[in-house]
């Protein structure tokens, strides 16, 4: 009699467990793969995050901390900043801290999908708020003398809008942030030739980063001076915001950020540049372009810009209205300036060049 029969096969039992080994350390190894992914994923986001946050961590500037309320860059509420060039970082300038011969408003208007950008003329005559003692000069020496700060609160004073957000970003960063988006197509507005570069008036044309800074700079051979040369600057910058959203290159802040790190100042936080980025898209189609249209003046024998108090209201009635503000009389020393002035004769409807004075007996602020 076989005893065996009612026993399992020895061999078929070791198959099975060999078997169901191997699945188990296969389950594991899938498990432990799937793990090393997942965790290169984050280590990568991390990586990717942090690499951003350190690039925008090395352009923050701590000086001007504002608080940001919860909810305030929510893609609904409107809101303004002080947008500045300086001419350096490329282009043979070498200075750590030039004059902004660029100042541009920016507000951002979500609920008619605008932007508006209003240039302030760099020769624009202002008192500069927060110095030690009454002090007027050009608007573009703001930023040198007391920072940042200074420049936002000598804007904001001079057309009677609230500024608390700016970016200031030098040559190399804008020569930098067009040749990251591929160069811009630009029609420009004159003919002229700058810094070997030639450019036909109405005839497309493709700018990188040096044509397009070229461009954007030349101002003696314009017959409309800075004016020229500010509607050239509001150009550029439409036409690079437009081709940085359709190239989506706003979903890749780690990329943009990194390149141009250094050459770029905000007090806008990280966190905020991002909300702003992917909240407030909509709001790039459109773009309401203007400038404050001074007065050519003498003032101590240099050459300045005055602005007269109905373009100073102009200005500050169309950009309160898009900050969703009610109009309010502007009240500041240009305007006390003009009223002292035209006491003594100076007509803002006579386009010649006139001696301004200025007087030292204000009291405001």
């Amino acid at each position: 009699m076989d005893h065996n029969h009612n026993h399992p096969d020895k061999s078929r039992v070791e198959i099975h467990v060999k078997d169901y080994n191997k699945k188990k350390k296969l389950i594991a190894w899938l498990c432990g793969l799937i793990f090393l992914i997942a965790a290169g994923v984050a280590a990568y986001s991390s990586y990717v995050y942090f690499k951003t946050k350190n690039a925008v961590d090395n352009t923050y500037d701590n000086n001007t901390h504002v608080q940001v309320k919860n909810g305030e860059f929510n893609g609904k509420k409107k809101f303004a900043v002080l947008l500045m060039g300086t001419d350096t970082g490329a282009l043979d300038r070498k200075e750590k801290i030039g004059n902004t011969d660029t100042l541009i408003i920016a507000v951002v208007n979500p609920q008619k999908k605008r932007y508006s950008l209003v240039s302030v003329p760099r020769d624009t005559m202002a008192q500069m708020v927060g110095a030690e003692q009454f002090q007027v000069e050009k608007i573009n020496a703001a930023y040198p003398i007391g920072g940042a700060k200074m420049a936002m609160d000598s804007v904001s004073e001079l057309v009677n809008v609230p500024i608390k957000y700016y970016a200031l970003v030098n040559m190399k960063g804008i020569m930098r942030l067009i040749r990251y988006v591929g160069g811009i197509n630009v029609r420009p507005t004159l003919s002229f030739e700058y810094g070997g570069y030639v450019f036909k008036k109405g005839q497309l044309t493709h700018m990188g980063g040096g044509g397009a800074l070229a461009y954007s700079r030349m101002r003696y051979d314009d017959p409309e001076g800075d004016y020229g040369r500010q509607e050239r600057q509001r150009q550029v910058i439409t036409t690079l915001i437009k081709k940085a959203v359709s190239l989506n290159t706003l979903t890749q802040l780690d990329s943009v950020l990194t390149s141009i790190s250094g050459n770029v100042k905000t007090n806008l936080p990280f966190d905020s540049l991002k909300e702003i980025a992917f909240n407030y898209r909509s709001s790039t189609k459109n773009v309401k372009n203007d400038y404050l249209h001074g007065h050519n003046a003498m003032v101590d024998g240099a050459s300045y810009q005055v602005q007269s108090t109905e373009e100073l209201q102009r200005i500050s009635d169309y950009l309160r209205a898009e900050l969703g503000l009610s109009p309010k009389k502007v009240d500041n020393n240009e305007t006390y300036q003009n009223k002292r002035n035209k006491e003594l004769g100076f007509d803002f409807t006579n386009l010649a060049t006139q001696d301004y004075n200025i007087f030292s007996d204000y009291e405001g602020q």
